[in-house]
């Protein structure tokens, strides 16, 4: 875990890690979560609408911009403010997603921060973009 302060930060600073996507988190998202739709729960559901398979929920991948605020940018000192997160392309179990963020603005007077996070798939490609607000303490 990292611990940046307030005062390490700097724009242009960036941070990434990888996870892959496994049935067992997908289900316990589902657990947790309660969303049943079945194109998240079913694989031939899912493949009958298009897809090669189950569809990974847009929020469980999503919430790794989380991990990657608490975690790595800036880490322990973070207090998330807000994730605005855009999906473009879907994940499905066994997806690695690399999950970056780039330090864009800087704000001293109210100590927050604006990070730019993306997610990319093992095949290149961006399945998601975010504006993350943070506060970091000193």
């Amino acid at each position: 875990m990292n611990s940046y302060k307030f005062c390490d930060m700097a724009v242009g600073m960036t941070e990434s890690f990888t996870v892959t996507i496994t049935e067992e988190m997908m289900d316990k998202f589902i657990q947790i979560t309660g969303d049943v739709s079945p194109i998240h729960v079913s694989r031939e559901y899912a493949v009958s609408h298009g897809f090669k398979d189950r569809v990974c929920h847009g929020m469980l991948f999503g919430s790794m911009f989380s991990t990657l605020a608490g975690v790595y940018l800036p880490g322990e000192h973070c207090l998330l403010h807000s994730v605005e997160t855009k999906f473009s392309l879907p994940v499905f179990p066994g997806d690695t997603l690399t999950v970056s963020g780039k330090v864009s603005e800087i704000n001293d007077t109210f100590k927050t921060v604006v990070v730019k996070g993306t997610i990319i798939n093992q095949d290149g490609k961006k399945v998601c973009k975010a504006n993350i607000q943070l506060g970091v303490r000193e």
